[in-house]
């Protein structure tokens, strides 16, 4: 009897494998066909910001000539433009161009519950993520910086970022790593920074310990959190199936509304113990909702990278609410 239940826990455990492996290899393609109308998609959203915002040119060193400007009482004798000087009663300092690339390492969450779509949104997590990736990476190779996917690609300054990004990812599909629900552990230069871009519902101290991991070289990171509206607010009433997405698991709710007040305050306390993190490491965090518009949030994570005063920051308003609410920093 030990040694048939064995066998047929065997057979059980590859007939699952095969199955895993049947869903992997087809949730692969189905990112492959997709990706090219992802990176459409990304160049049209990154252009829409960049005509709203300023170039993120500013004095530092460099060959380029950026402009003139009165002489400080902290500048250099050396920096004056004898030139430009004479021909005025100021005197005047020529600055350059700060031209320092900076690398931005990428990593958007490509794992199985990022396949989520409820009947409040139009787009899945996972394609909001590649979208809002592959949208950032046009716009930094635009303003001078090099990107590149987090233990997958090298970095790169060429135009058509997102699209080399693209197929760096199609090229990729189907492999363990990208259906990793967390980035990976890679060890990146100082002063090099990170964007994450997936809904970090592992639980908090796998989250802690790989952010951490990322952090101790000293890069700057910054978390966008991607959740569906419904994941916001479980708008689930009666009798409700819910069905995992990364492991086979099925629960049956008799009553789903009676969740809903504990569910709400259980999302709302990871939420703060990932601020909490990203507060403590010096990176930045914002959440974004699948019904609102990808530029949103884009230009948010723009406007930081700028090293800007920021003037606002988008916040999510809740699903069926008002629009956005400006957020201080």
């Amino acid at each position: 009897m030990a040694i048939a239940g064995t066998t047929r826990g065997n057979t059980a455990a590859a007939t699952a494998l095969r199955r895993e492996l049947g869903q992997i290899e087809t949730d692969a393609h189905g990112l492959a066909d997709r990706l090219p109308d992802l990176v459409v998609e990304a160049e049209r959203i990154a252009a829409t910001v960049a005509h709203g915002i300023h170039g993120r040119r500013r004095a530092g060193p460099g060959e380029t000539f950026w402009q003139f400007r009165q002489y400080g009482q902290n500048d250099a004798a050396s920096a004056i433009d004898w030139r430009r000087s004479a021909s005025s009663d100021q005197v005047f300092v020529r600055e350059r161009e700060w031209e320092a690339a900076h690398t931005l390492w990428l990593w958007p969450d490509l794992s199985a519950s990022m396949r989520f779509r409820s009947h409040l949104s139009n787009v899945t997590k996972r394609d909001r993520a590649l979208v809002l990736m592959l949208a950032a990476s046009e716009m930094l190779v635009r303003g001078g910086e090099r990107v590149a996917l987090l233990g997958l690609s090298q970095p790169t300054a060429t135009r058509h970022a997102a699209r080399k990004l693209a197929e760096a990812i199609a090229r990729a599909a189907g492999r363990s790593e990208m259906e990793a629900s967390l980035p990976p552990n890679a060890r990146l230069s100082r002063f090099s920074g990170v964007i994450l871009v997936g809904d970090f519902l592992d639980p908090l101290e796998d989250i802690r310990s790989r952010l951490e991991a990322l952090a101790s070289s000293g890069v700057s990171g910054h978390i966008v959190q991607v959740l569906d509206p419904a994941e916001e607010t479980l708008p689930y009433s009666g009798r409700t199936e819910f069905v995992g997405l990364e492991h086979d698991e099925r629960w049956i709710a008799e009553r789903a509304e009676t969740l809903r007040e504990a569910y709400v305050a259980k999302l709302a306390e990871h939420r703060a113990g990932i601020k909490e993190i990203a507060h403590r490491l010096g990176w930045s965090f914002m959440l974004h909702h699948t019904d609102r518009p990808a530029a949103e949030p884009l230009l948010s994570l723009i406007v930081l990278l700028q090293g800007k005063d920021m003037a606002a920051v988008y916040a999510p308003a809740a699903p069926g609410g008002p629009a956005d609410e400006e957020r201080h920093s």
